[in-house]
């Protein structure tokens, strides 16, 4: 898990855990069927990024009594919102990323759900990390 910061037009910030995949130079970000707001109101996170591309996602290691292992990595980045119209092969293999690394995920339907993508642009971290963190 991480959490992905988005801000609006003003600049207020919004940030929110999500599941997400690494690609290469990109970021992919489920968007779920569990409902999450009133039907017909874009997500926060999806009007956000329609004002204001810029994103960072942050994720982290953390364990209450062994700090020897601590850690963390953002990501920095333009984000767009995929469907499977504009968008059809990367968010294919957007979908096909998650439900892999979800077992959670690939028992909804998530045809016709957007998928966040993020290019990343730049990385910063500290501490002990591991390739798996992503």
């Amino acid at each position: 898990m991480a959490h992905l910061a988005t801000a609006d037009g003003a600049g207020i910030p919004h940030v929110v855990p999500v599941c997400f995949i690494a690609d290469d130079d990109r970021i992919f970000i489920a968007i779920d069927e569990k409902p999450k707001q009133a039907p017909g109101k874009l997500l926060k996170r999806l009007a956000n990024i329609a004002e204001n591309p810029n994103v960072a996602l942050v994720a982290d290691y953390y364990h209450d009594t062994d700090w020897s292992h601590l850690g963390w990595v953002m990501i920095r980045g333009l984000a767009a919102v995929l469907n499977g119209e504009s968008h059809a092969r990367e968010y294919a293999l957007a979908q096909r990323l998650l439900q892999a690394r979800y077992p959670q995920l690939a028992a909804m339907t998530l045809a016709g759900l957007p998928v966040i993508a993020i290019q990343i642009t730049r990385v910063t971290s500290w501490g002990k990390l591991s390739a798996d963190m992503l």
